[in-house]
């Protein structure tokens, strides 16, 4: 079946350029899951389906490599001056942590998390879970229910298991430490392979695998180099989230005397396999004590790393110069990893803090941040296929409204878009042909039961905190709210 979008604004893609153009009044065409056609001049009549989006911008789907796939933590952690009570405490680790939702519920919130990903307008996704409210990490049969949800939604995926050989813990005395069981690490490994060996490819190609172990300093050396060859084995990408905190870079260099990067390059992980989350603090950062020693020209040579502005904001981190990185042939791709995964909002916080860190209006473009949400994402993941609308690349895209009564007038429209909208005015959403959101919903899914049941979990997740707290304070002594409470209704 042919299909004919229609737009005022079509973001088109010029192979010679290797960059996005503008087409005003402009039309996609697709046929099965492949794109036939974008520019103007063609007859609907030549189409089965046609589809006015009218005042809108139709573009390539955003490509999320940590994005979120659980019920998120952020409402509950990033407002703590002090925020060791949120972690394991050493007691709790040693008595044998549990996990705090069972099968079907991991399950549940997982697939409500992929359909927060397609409201995005997110196509394409790698995900993030916390491990905090799990027995250690994630597992096989966790990640082959991600598999089926995905297929069933219609969400391309990147998948693999999460695996660590240590957890962050806090001392009875509240000293920050690492509780180590590489054992662990181990087996979470060998069912990060069996689980690529089974999956990639799945869901008529729906679903690749990938390795995706925890922060580098919860790993061994042993475990990395483990991975390293692992990937080899199975060509397939690696995720390792590093240069994350100055907290990580202590650590390493009182563990290993040595930094990430060097440890990267010493366990053989350091290389066009691997995508590294946030890698903002290098030498010469303002909150690290090393000057600038070439830690872009090692970047250049990774498959990318993944830019989460919104996210590390909310923590108090900003990669201090988006433009550096590119300039330097460091290939960007972004992340949202964390709720709301509303790629349009984590585009306008990036060139923000780029204006901030910079002291420069003209730092960090739209036109760039698009670029990384879409071809940077795509080229991270090595496809020429994603990211952009062109003959013969893969039917993913995404239709943005841009005739809201919120959005005022409209002026360039990459720009209106990440000032002037949200996630919320994402309409349409296509992945391989299948179109996964309409009019802002997505079929098949009780959005109403899916809250009131997301709510619920989510409450179970903030009161566990309680008992894994080194102080052993209340829920409420933990999570005070804004304001003291006033008076209550009669019961």
């Amino acid at each position: 079946m042919r299909t004919l979008v229609t737009a005022s604004h079509v973001i088109g893609y010029d192979p010679e350029a290797d960059d996005h153009v503008l087409i005003r009044d402009g039309q996609v065409v697709y046929e099965g899951n492949r794109i036939v056609h974008v520019g103007v001049g063609r007859d609907p009549a030549d189409c089965d389906v046609v589809m006015d989006a009218g005042p809108a911008l139709v573009g390539p789907g955003f490509v999320d490599l940590d994005a979120l796939a659980d019920i998120d933590h952020a409402l509950l952690d990033t407002w703590h001056a002090d925020g060791r009570g949120l972690q394991w405490s050493q007691e709790y680790a040693n008595g044998g942590p549990a996990p705090v939702f069972d099968a079907d519920d991991r399950a549940f919130l997982r697939e409500y998390a992929l359909g927060q990903l397609l409201r995005n307008g997110i196509t394409t996704a790698m995900p993030i879970a916390a491990e905090t409210h799990s027995d250690w990490a994630e597992t096989y049969d966790d990640l082959m229910s991600v598999a089926d949800s995905a297929a069933r939604l219609g969400l391309r995926m990147y998948l693999g298991p999460s695996y660590r050989s240590a957890v962050p813990v806090v001392t009875a005395d509240g000293t920050r430490t690492l509780h180590w069981r590489p054992e662990l690490g181990e087996a979470g490994l060998a069912e990060a392979i069996r689980f690529v060996q089974d999956a990639d490819g799945a869901h008529d190609g729906l679903i690749r695998g990938a390795l995706l172990p925890c922060r580098i300093e919860t790993l061994t050396p042993e475990l990395m180099r483990a991975t390293a060859r692992a990937a080899e084995d199975l060509d397939c990408l690696v995720r390792l989230h590093c240069l994350q905190g100055t907290g990580e870079l202590r650590e390493l260099a009182d563990r290993h005397q040595t930094t990430p990067l060097a440890l990267l390059r010493e366990t053989g992980l350091l290389g066009r396999r691997l995508l590294i989350p946030h890698a903002i603090y290098i030498g010469g950062h303002s909150e690290v004590d090393t000057p600038y020693a070439g830690e872009l020209d090692d970047l250049a040579t990774i498959a990318g790393i993944v830019h989460c502005p919104h996210t590390m904001v909310r923590y108090g981190a900003a990669l201090e110069d988006f433009d550096r990185y590119r300039a330097a042939g460091v290939t960007v791709a972004l992340g949202t990893d964390s709720f709301p995964p509303d790629m349009i909002r984590n585009m306008d916080y990036g060139t923000n803090l780029s204006k901030l860190t910079t002291g420069r209006l003209d730092a960090g473009s739209a036109a760039d941040y698009y670029r990384a949400a879409t071809l940077g994402g795509a080229r991270a993941l090595g496809r020429d296929d994603l990211g952009r609308l062109a003959p013969g690349a893969l039917a993913d895209l995404v239709v943005v409204r841009l005739d809201g009564p919120r959005t005022g007038p409209v002026d360039d429209p990459v720009r209106t878009m990440l000032m002037n909208t949200s996630g919320a005015d994402v309409d349409t959403v296509v992945v391989d042909g299948r179109t996964v959101l309409r009019g802002g919903v997505v079929p098949g899914v009780d959005e109403t039961a899916s809250r009131l049941r997301a709510q619920r979990l989510f409450d179970r997740m903030k009161d566990a905190y309680a008992g894994r707290d080194y102080l052993h304070r209340t829920t409420a002594e933990l999570f005070p709210g804004s304001f003291r409470p006033g008076p209550q209704p009669a019961s």
